[in-house]
């Protein structure tokens, strides 16, 4: 990939005039709350899949904004839709209907096991909204009193309070106690925790309401759900009547080289959650259900900005596009070149990495636990050399482009990671 400078000044300006130098970048810092461990690098421009900083150097970017930009940077049917539902209504109450709302929701219930859509701005609060239905359904047509969800360790569902507790990962938890109760951990694609955590949990009164489940742990180091664990926990929520959820916020909207995560597993959940790439980096979620659990009342849940019609107009664009242009094809052969590649690097390193894995265009690179080599050197390393990645934990480099990546691309980053394993030490210097 060419790393020449593609404008001669030392800071692009994008077409709405805006760029960012030495002191604005000090200013950032001054009065924006760091929350962020942030990279140095300031991004003003992106097209495809490749962006631009602020002096003009070209990235090509296999972050999409952590597996959101679904039709990558500056798509022609994103642009077109945002401009022509600006130029409309983009915001209103959802005390109103509105058209784009409900042909999204038709969309999504026409392709996926759903029955309803309820739409709101991010995943974590898709995932709340899951969790206070699973919670409702518990109370009403459980009868538990105290209703207890399921979740696995090294999930990851969100930041808000009850979803950081849903998160089987205590990283994200310190300092935020007292937790939410009524959330229980068991280890992923393991069917015996499972049992074993229903049959401590359920000793006299019913108190397991439903089961939290990503397809692919994303956070979690990118872990693809095995198949016959999912289907057998399906079939114990069958059972016993409880609710299975399924987390598709990273792994959904084509992601895997299927519309919904769920698919790769043969199995349908009775609430799942969506939002990252659905629409495409405009904001939104949709927590999704099938009808026998779609038991909210007016006034029980709601979002101010959920659902409005700009974002409904995007996302149904994204969701259009993916399947009249047949993305979904280009996701599984870039996928698999992606994958071909990475393992030939790792064979060809195997003191480095130990491991590559996914589906889609979702994938990780782990990395020996016995050297110092993390996560952020190789993600560093190659930002250097022009590739733009994101960890998956200390010890997996995660790569997710947009949807609409090239083969040429595809060998580009490859390439890149090379380079990046040959130059790195394992152990260091």
């Amino acid at each position: 990939m060419s790393r020449e400078t593609v404008v001669e000044k030392s800071n692009i300006t994008t077409e709405s005039g805006s760029q960012m130098s030495k002191h604005d970048r000090a200013n950032f810092d001054r009065f924006v709350m760091s929350t962020y461990g942030r990279f140095p690098l300031v991004l003003e421009k992106g097209e495809g899949c490749r962006v631009w900083d602020n002096e003009g150097r070209e990235y090509l970017d296999f972050v999409a904004g952590i597996a959101t930009c679904t039709l990558g940077h500056a798509h022609p049917v994103m642009v077109e839709a945002v401009t022509k539902q600006i130029k409309t209504l983009h915001h209103v109450s959802n005390l109103y209907y509105n058209s784009p709302q409900g042909l999204l929701a038709e969309w999504l219930v026409e392709h996926s096991c759903a029955d309803r859509a309820f739409f709101c701005n991010s995943g974590a609060e898709a995932n709340e909204g899951a969790i206070k239905l699973a919670r409702k359904y518990g109370h009403t047509v459980l009868k538990i009193d105290e209703p207890v969800i399921l979740t696995a360790n090294a999930s990851f569902h969100g930041r808000t309070l009850a979803t950081i507790t849903a998160t089987g990962q205590p990283k994200y938890q310190k300092y935020f106690d007292p937790l939410v109760p009524g959330f229980e951990y068991v280890d992923y694609n393991d069917i015996s925790a499972v049992k074993n955590a229903i049959g401590e949990i359920d000793t006299g009164d019913r108190r397991v309401a439903a089961i939290l489940l990503e397809a692919l742990q994303g956070e979690g180091g990118v872990r693809p759900g095995e198949k016959e664990y999912f289907q057998e926990i399906r079939q114990i929520c069958d059972d016993i009547g409880i609710l299975l959820i399924m987390d598709e916020v990273q792994v959904g909207i084509g992601r895997t080289g299927k519309l919904w995560g769920y698919e790769n597993l043969g199995i349908e959940p009775d609430i799942f959650t969506s939002a990252k790439g659905l629409g495409g980096g405009i904001p939104i979620g949709a927590m999704l259900c099938k009808s026998k659990c779609d038991i909210f009342q007016p006034g029980e849940h709601a979002s101010t900005f959920g659902g409005n019609p700009f974002a409904c107009a995007v996302a149904l664009a994204v969701c259009q596009t993916l399947e009249q242009e047949n993305i979904l094809e280009n996701v599984q052969q870039r996928g698999e070149q992606l994958r071909a590649g990475l393992t030939e690097i790792a064979e060809e390193y195997s003191d480095k990495i130990t491991e590559v894995r996914g589906w889609g265009l979702i994938n990780g690179m782990e990395l020996n636990a016995e050297i110092p080599l993390t996560s952020a050197d190789i993600v560093k390393a190659a930002m250097a050399e022009g590739l733009l990645l994101v960890p998956a934990g200390p010890k997996v480099v995660r790569f997710v482009p947009p949807l609409i990546v090239t083969a040429p691309e595809i060998d580009s980053a490859i390439q890149i990671v090379r380079q990046v394993m040959a130059d790195l030490p394992a152990e260091k210097q």
